[in-house]
This record gives C-alpha cells, sequence and structure tokens, in this order.
C-alpha cells in the first residue's frame, strides 16, 4: 500500500496516529418499526443488504455517510434530545426529501428559516434538519 502512497492511517496533532475506523449513528427508539421509515426518508438511506428486520441498519446508497442503526429503549426519556443531523441537499432535491420524511410518519417543527433549513422530527420527536445553501445570507 505504502509504494502507491496509500495510507492505512491518520497521523493525529501530537504526531499519535490511529488506525482506520468506521462511524455509526445509533438512534435510541421506543417504536423502531414506526421511526425507521422517516430516517430512511429524510437520510435518503437503503436498508443494509440482506437485511431482514427492523432493527437491521440503514446505508447510504452510494457509501458515503455513516450507517444507522436503531437501539430498542425500555421507557421513554423525558428531556429533549441534546444532538440533531443537518442534512444538507441540493436546493432542488430538499422539498422532494423533506415531502418523503413528512409521508414516512415525520412532522414538520419549523420551516421559518426556508429555504436555508426546515426542522423535521419523527414520531417521537428526534428532530433532523434538512439545508441547503439557499438563504443563508440572511
Amino acid at each position: 500500500m505504502r509504494e502507491l502512497g496509500h495510507r492505512t492511517h491518520a497521523d493525529l496533532d501530537g504526531g499519535d496516529s490511529r488506525s482506520v475506523q468506521i462511524v455509526e449513528i445509533a438512534i435510541d427508539a421506543l417504536d423502531i418499526t414506526g421511526i425507521r421509515p422517516f430516517w430512511k426518508a429524510v437520510m435518503g438511506y437503503a436498508d443494509e443488504p440482506g437485511a431482514s428486520g427492523p432493527k437491521d441498519p440503514l446505508v447510504d446508497p452510494v457509501s458515503q455517510s455513516p450507517a444507522i442503526w436503531f437501539q430498542q429503549m425500555a421507557e421513554p426519556r423525558p428531556q429533549r434530545n441534546r444532538i440533531h443531523f443537518d442534512v444538507s441537499v441540493p436546493h432542488d432535491e430538499a422539498r422532494r426529501r423533506i415531502q418523503a420524511a413528512l409521508d414516512a410518519g415525520g412532522v414538520l417543527v419549523s420551516d421559518a428559516q426556508a429555504p436555508a433549513f426546515w426542522v423535521l422530527a419523527d414520531a417521537e420527536h428526534n428532530e433532523v434538519c434538512v439545508t441547503t445553501w439557499q438563504g443563508r445570507d440572511n
């Protein structure tokens, strides 16, 4: 690999290195079957090849972004989620992606900043923003 100019590790600040890593996103849910279609639609993801059930991961069909999997919760969490995703899409893709997410059980939380971003949520109130480059100068 080195002869070809490829590396299998990253050089970090301070001279340390680490091996290649994979990042996955886990979403805690009470009703995985109920929210999984929303995340599939809003992210533009697909079922993992060979997947057979609702707990199987969702994957980026062009392998650019991390897989998403769902972890079963036993009881609801009363506090608001402390992270959310921003999914930046081409401006001419945003409305189709938003509609797909709404059709999959999502809700529109706010479109006050559209077309810069729309805030959506799944049925368990986990939020995601669909963003574009438009309206960013306002």
